[in-house]
């Protein structure tokens, strides 16, 4: 096992990138709060889990939510050693600044790079007073590079990438790991998919999933367990001189 005794919180544990993380962590001997907003799906990811995992209902743009999520699990486990700040959106259409609302504008920057920002506030004292602990931020590709039409996104997820290296630096004294993964063009967008059909159709997205396909240099999509196994190698001691990294989980992408 690789997180023998250790207690993980991850957000947006309810699909995805953060159920595959939960569930993983779990097998490889972690005990896990798993944080949603969407309960329904959070219990799911509960039940596949057993015993080794309670469900948070959280908010990740509230102050006075991610600081309940981490008094909970701490007054439940007496620790906390993993963060992994996965909650994220995108908008179900590509926008440029100028076609960009701000409505869309502040809500992604609320969960992509507000909710890291709370997560970690509330999750660091602890780990400062252990003196131990591993923090965990979802960016994105488009954190690194552009891409176009995506202007709020990639700025969110831009934010995410120098908020995990500045974090990196301050929290290293007190034995503090603090890193970040980019995913490229996943399989599973984290698009509300209600919303995308509301503007275009499921044909599109099946294109889009084409395209990127296409393009890719090892010929597929990023999957949510490419990320999960990311995640817990990060999280893991076989990464203990590891803090400030961005790593690219892309198929090459980035190097073409």
């Amino acid at each position: 096992m690789r997180l023998p005794g250790k207690v993980a919180i991850i957000t947006g544990a309810g699909s995805g990138i953060g159920r595959e993380s939960a569930l993983l962590f779990a097998q490889e001997g972690a005990r896990i709060a798993v944080a949603d907003i969407n309960e329904k799906l959070g219990r799911e990811t509960v039940g596949l889990i057993g015993e080794a995992a309670f469900f948070i209902k959280v908010d990740v743009t509230s102050w006075p939510d991610t600081e309940r999520m981490v008094a909970e699990t701490v007054e439940r486990w007496g620790q906390l050693d993993i963060l992994f700040n996965n909650a994220g959106i995108d908008l179900p259409q590509a926008t440029t600044v100028v076609e960009t609302s701000e409505a869309d504008w502040d809500r992604t920057m609320a969960i992509n790079l507000t909710g890291v920002f709370l997560g970690s506030r509330h999750a660091l004292p602890v780990m400062m007073a252990q003196r131990s602990g591993v923090i965990v931020n979802t960016a994105s590709r488009a954190g690194l590079a552009a891409t176009p039409g995506e202007a709020a996104y990639c700025a969110s997820k831009g934010g995410v990438v120098s908020l995990t290296r500045q974090m990196a630096l301050d929290y290293a004294p007190y034995q503090i790991r603090v890193n970040c993964i980019c995913p490229g063009a996943l399989e599973k967008p984290t698009l509300d998919r209600r919303r995308f059909l509301q503007t275009q159709s499921a044909a599109a997205l099946d294109r889009r999933n084409e395209k990127f396909t296409r393009l890719n240099p090892l010929g597929r999509l990023c999957t949510p367990k490419d990320v999960a196994k990311a995640a817990l190698f990060l999280a893991s001691a076989e990464t203990a001189y590891i803090t400030g990294t961005a790593l690219l989980v892309d198929g090459g992408d980035l190097a073409l």
